[in-house]
């Protein structure tokens, strides 16, 4: 028998999370100068964004699109196999192979589609994929997607990740490592040296997702891979272009023949109208900009351990001494985390509150992520703000 019609029973399941504390709404955002929006009414600084480099806004990166548009138009108008290719993506994509230290770069329109087209595109059924247990959602389904056999680690458990390769030596025709470089919800690092040193070891192909650390971590802002060293070790780099370089999309680095193989066989890729010609060429300035402005990464690592470093010492929840521009504070409780956030907006202070199904049950959070725009004392007075209501919280 049915529940109901439709809407009934989607209105129902709608009143659950609401008195879990898990509806979400579409917020009116209004950016204004630097850090500054007007976020449902409330002026405030942002927290929020994951615009680590302050590029989203960046005048030369606007200027790009705008002189882009007047020679390309709007749209590609096709999948960039048939006649959706533009010299525009040609460019990014190299320049993009060239932060990476990779032979070729490929363009996807967003790092969902990049990874569920690319893994399923290298492994299939009768292969394996190991995959760290707080991978980013789009890993997750493109790991499913793949029909491989699945096989899940705990969080940067080495050795764990070590047993499961032993144990299944010789069962599998390809065995894929899938990992995020950045945790964005944790701000931590998967120890990505170990890691190629495993997969060579098992005889395992390597697949980082470096959404968080592409243009901020290494000295040329090349990533995790560059932070451990081990940009030529790694088989397969993703990466975002709506985070560091302020703008959308998403790439797949590696050699010339995994780029062509990519090319020919991701569905996400083959079946996709190519992203505007003009986009393309407004990432390749924000690139430009990022590699030739290094006081923009080394500002945003300088605010990322100076709050880190003032929560622990206020006794806040937090953790200190990082280059990666997200500070978890773990709450546990998602109505909590709500009503911090809010606490915080009243005192003009944007900050995501991070609930369930984003991260595991019983582990809410407020997520603060930095930016090369802020101020230090933006910094400052977040951090004073925070320690006076987690101290009322207690």
């Amino acid at each position: 028998m049915r529940d109901g019609s439709l809407d009934q029973v989607l209105a129902a399941r709608l009143d659950e999370l609401e008195r879990a504390g898990l509806c979400r709404t579409l917020p009116a955002m209004q950016r204004c100068a630097g850090a500054e929006v007007v976020f449902q009414g409330h002026p405030s600084v942002d927290f929020s964004s994951n615009d680590y480099l302050g590029l989203a806004r960046d005048p030369r990166v606007a200027q790009a699109a705008i002189s882009a548009v007047s020679v390309a138009g709007t749209g590609a108008g096709a999948a960039r196999l048939i006649s959706g290719n533009h010299p525009f993506h040609e460019a990014l994509e190299s320049a993009l192979a060239c932060l990476k230290r990779t032979e070729a770069a490929l363009l996807f329109t967003s790092g969902w589609l990049a990874n569920v087209g690319t893994i399923p595109a290298l492994v299939g059924r009768g292969d394996a994929v190991y995959a760290d247990a707080l991978n980013h959602a789009s890993l997750i389904d493109g790991c499913r997607l793949s029909r491989a056999e699945v096989r899940v680690f705990p969080h940067k458990d080495m050795v764990a990740l070590g047993a499961l390769l032993s144990d299944d030596c010789g069962r599998f025709q390809r065995r894929l490592i899938v990992v995020d470089g950045v945790f964005s919800m944790d701000g931590d690092l998967f120890p990505l040296d170990e890691l190629v040193r495993l997969a060579r070891q098992h005889d395992a192909w390597t697949y980082v997702d470096d959404a968080h650390g592409t243009g901020v971590l290494g000295s040329e802002g090349g990533g995790v891979a560059e932070h451990f060293g081990v940009q030529h070790e790694v088989d397969v780099l993703m990466g975002t272009l709506g985070k560091a370089f302020g703008t959308a999309g998403a790439f797949v680095a590696g050699s010339r023949t995994l780029i062509e193989y990519v090319r020919n066989r991701a569905r996400s890729f083959i079946f996709t109208t190519a992203g505007p010609p003009a986009l393309a060429a407004a990432t390749l300035a924000a690139l430009q900009i990022a590699v030739a402005e290094p006081w923009r990464r080394a500002r945003v690592r300088a605010h990322t351990r100076r709050l880190a470093d003032m929560l622990t010492g206020l006794g806040c929840p937090g953790r200190g001494g990082t280059d990666v521009p997200v500070v978890p504070i773990i709450l546990g409780d998602a109505a909590e985390a709500t009503r911090i956030a809010d606490a915080l907006l009243h005192f003009g202070f944007l900050v995501g509150a991070i609930r369930p199904p984003t991260v595991p049950p019983g582990t809410a959070r407020l997520r603060i992520t930095l930016s090369a725009i802020h101020t230090t004392e933006q910094v400052d007075a977040l951090a004073e703000a925070l320690a006076g209501l987690l101290v009322l919280r207690d």
